[in-house]
């Protein structure tokens, strides 16, 4: 990535503020110690149909940090403030320490992204790594379809020598709160772990192009308190590139009492995005267009109370005038269940902060 000076002024103390308690004071770390940073952020205006404000929204401010504590040891921090109606929250997203045994096996131990299907493993806290406004609905971050953060250990590794670029993920740690919306950063809320395998290949012969599965299960509590067992099958194929991206992921949640007998119908969300840089003069210009749709049936005891069927459309246009800073124009239909459908028209500018 080219490496370009961007304005920092008052939002780089926020950032350095909010980076400071996850890498300590300069003159508490190692003398030897490579520590470098990065921040996001983002500002927005809403004109919608729902029953949402409108107007200027401060997006989420976002800080990373890497340490290589030793030639094998890294620890990793990324740290979100996010603007809400009465303040500010803070929050650790993500904070691990990574041991590299070699390319074919490193460990780690810390809060993750759930390694689950392409867009939570590919685009993080920072809505400019991604072409969209926002993620889609079965994965936004605060999704109770599928969750988000993993707090526990996970093993990791690929096989540099293969032409097809195969890589894994397996990973055992705390399954979600009683919110299923939020992982069990202070423990698990039972005594069985959730688990997550993850297999993909990247192919040498097409550039940008990755294919992949995951399985992830664990025991959580219904709404009615009794014992669940949860399911999640997903499969993705990814062509990352400018000129196409075409990104596409499906997955399907099931639901099934520990106690008794017969099981409930699965629950699907899948999205699919296309979007394309333009050359010549129009290179900063990049269209994109998705389709989604979470769909839960009668039945599942765990999703069906939550209202979570959902279908949208979504069509825009990201203007990149420099390397760390993007324009977004997104028109949205929507339709929640229980609310109706909706239209909304979104602007945002998104930023890095480098170079600190």
């Amino acid at each position: 990535m080219q490496r370009a000076q961007v304005m920092r002024g008052s939002w780089l103390g926020i950032l350095v503020a909010v980076l400071a308690p996850a890498v300590g004071l300069a003159g508490q770390v190692p003398d030897d110690s490579n520590i470098r940073a990065m921040g996001f952020g983002d500002f927005n205006y809403l004109v919608t149909e729902r029953d949402l404000k409108e107007g200027f929204r401060m997006g989420q401010m976002v800080g990373h940090v890497i340490a290589d504590l030793d030639e094998r040891f890294t620890f990793f921090g990324e740290v979100s403030l996010t603007g809400k109606d009465n303040g500010y929250s803070i929050e650790v997203e993500r904070a691990l320490i990574r041991y590299d045994f070699a390319d074919e096996f490193k460990i780690a131990v810390g809060r993750f992204h759930t390694p689950i299907g392409y867009w939570n493993a590919a685009f993080h806290h920072g809505s400019w790594l991604q072409t969209s406004v926002a993620r889609p609905e079965m994965i936004k971050f605060g999704s109770r379809f599928i969750p988000t953060h993993f707090v526990g250990v996970i093993a990791e590794g690929g096989l540099p020598g293969s032409s097809l670029g195969l890589g894994y993920k397996v990973g055992i740690g705390n399954g979600r709160a009683e919110n299923i919306a939020r992982a069990g950063d202070a423990g698990d809320i039972n005594d069985h772990r959730a688990w997550v395998a993850r297999v993909r290949s990247r192919p040498i012969a097409i550039v940008g192009l990755e294919i992949g599965a995951t399985f992830y299960t664990d025991q959580l509590l219904a709404p009615d308190l009794t014992d669940t067992r949860e399911r999640i099958y997903s499969v993705h194929a990814a062509l990352d590139r400018d000129a196409p991206e075409i990104l596409a992921e499906y997955a399907h949640v099931t639901h099934d009492p520990m106690t008794g007998s017969g099981s409930f119908p699965g629950s699907d969300g899948y999205y699919v995005q296309i979007g394309y840089r333009m050359s010549g003069a129009f290179r900063s210009i990049k269209p994109y267009a998705r389709v989604e749709q979470v769909i839960v049936p009668n039945g599942d005891e765990v999703f069906e109370p939550l209202n979570l069927n959902y279908d949208g459309v979504v069509a825009g246009i990201r203007y990149d005038p420099g390397v760390f800073l993007a324009l977004r124009l997104e028109y949205r239909w929507e339709r929640f269940e229980g609310l109706g459908a909706f239209n909304s028209l979104y602007t945002q500018a998104s930023f890095v902060l480098s170079g600190f």
